[in-house]
């Protein structure tokens, strides 16, 4: 079917454009009456120039997916059919992408698939935790209220996510420059010293003559060191995507002074709203569990869920495996178990997620004041040092002449 675009003005007086897919001009001016939109336009909608190249096709982001997701909770509760719903809102969509995944979404549901399976096919943006919500959403009747449940954990996920990207950007920043401005002074300007010491004809400091022969080495094998650190990047990040790389750096980003701190907070945090989503919307606790370990984002938390999983499985407390592995804070563990005890463990989570949501900000705040300081020593030392061991032998020959 041919694609419209249309422009026009709704019952509150604002501007409104979008476009739309339909047989003819007649069905989107009955689409449009319906919407009560009035001095409207529609006209045939323009070619993309890279239609059907996926390489330049916009991508869809986590803030279209939790919009989606809030407009769907809002059209449900207003007690419009599923069809409908998944119909405007891809009509209404500005990404093509994004128009083109709701389409399909919205046929399979019409052939008769669940609304859940029907996701299920796009798992970059609806993963295990959104599509067996919505599936438990289904089935209890309460689609609205999982929407947007789902909705406000996307928006507080999201939110978090960019703490923890604001608190490691500054260092990796400076340091980039660090390294950068050190390069220069090795490549550039220790080459002129050396020529101007070689005139000297005496020995130089030790200081001078290892930051010399540095100087040289990056000089004159830059195209095998190079490589080298590309390659061993490339191996490192590769070993690091394994089940057993994984494990073993997020044991020790555990235990990196401040920063480990940050991210035990952030698992917490995470944990903890993923499972009370799950649980308020009547998943049971032992498949919640195994989607929670998926999505933990810490391979040492994972294991931690998955060894709960376990225990519940045969019967023994949620919160035994938790205080065994030792990740989570006493604090946490104690919670759990009030609420276990309870039998208001959803609360409880919850509780626990918002407490932790505002130690993550006062880490982040306190991670960002120590980093300052120890990123201007740190430049200030690199700089330092190289200038200083250029200039040791100028003090040193001053010092002979002055005697």
């Amino acid at each position: 079917m041919p694609n419209f675009s249309w422009k026009g003005v709704n019952f509150k007086g604002k501007k409104r454009k979008g476009t739309m897919e339909a047989a003819d001009i007649r069905q989107v001016e009955a689409f449009l009456k319906r919407l009560r939109i009035s001095d409207y336009i529609i006209k045939d909608a323009p070619k993309d120039l890279f239609e059907g190249i996926s390489f330049f096709a916009p991508k869809v982001q986590v803030k279209d997916v939790m919009l989606f997701t809030r407009q769907f909770s809002t059209m449900i509760d207003a007690g419009l059919p599923l069809v409908q719903c998944l119909k405007i809102m891809s009509d209404q969509s500005d990404n093509p992408t994004l128009k083109a995944m709701l389409r399909d979404i919205n046929n399979s549901v019409q052939s008769g698939a669940t609304l859940s399976d029907a996701l299920r096919k796009y798992p970059i943006h609806f993963d295990n935790l959104f599509c067996n919500l919505v599936a438990a959403g289904e089935t209890a009747g309460i689609l609205d209220t999982i929407l947007k449940r789902l909705a406000e954990y996307i928006e507080k996920a999201e939110k978090l996510k960019r703490k923890v990207k604001g608190a490691l950007a500054y260092p990796l920043i400076v340091m980039f420059v660090g390294v950068v401005v050190m390069l220069v002074i090795m490549i550039f300007v220790i080459p002129t010293f050396e020529e101007m010491f070689s005139s000297f004809g005496k020995e130089l400091p030790w200081l001078t003559q290892k930051v010399i022969d540095c100087s040289r080495l990056i000089i004159d094998y830059w195209y095998i060191l190079l490589p080298a650190i590309i390659a061993t990047f490339i191996l490192l990040k590769k070993f690091f995507k394994t089940e057993t790389g994984e494990f073993i750096f997020d044991t020790y980003a555990l235990k990196i002074p401040v920063f480990g701190d940050l991210l035990r907070k952030v698992a917490v945090a995470k944990f903890t709203r993923t499972l009370a989503t799950m649980l308020q919307a009547g998943v049971p606790i032992i498949t919640s569990l195994d989607i929670v370990a998926g999505t933990a984002g810490n391979k040492v938390v994972e294991e931690a869920l998955l060894d709960s999983r376990a225990a519940i499985a045969e019967g023994r407390p949620l919160v035994d495996p938790l205080i065994e592995s030792s990740v989570f804070p006493n604090m946490v563990t104690s919670m759990i178990a009030v609420g276990e005890e309870a039998g208001a463990l959803d609360t409880m989570l919850i509780k626990i997620a918002d407490f932790f949501d505002e130690e993550v900000d006062a880490a982040v705040e306190t991670v960002m004041t120590m980093i300052e300081p120890l990123m201007i020593v740190f430049l200030g030392g690199t700089v330092g040092t190289l200038i200083i061991a250029m200039y040791l032998p100028i003090f040193g020959m001053g010092a002979a002449a002055g005697g």
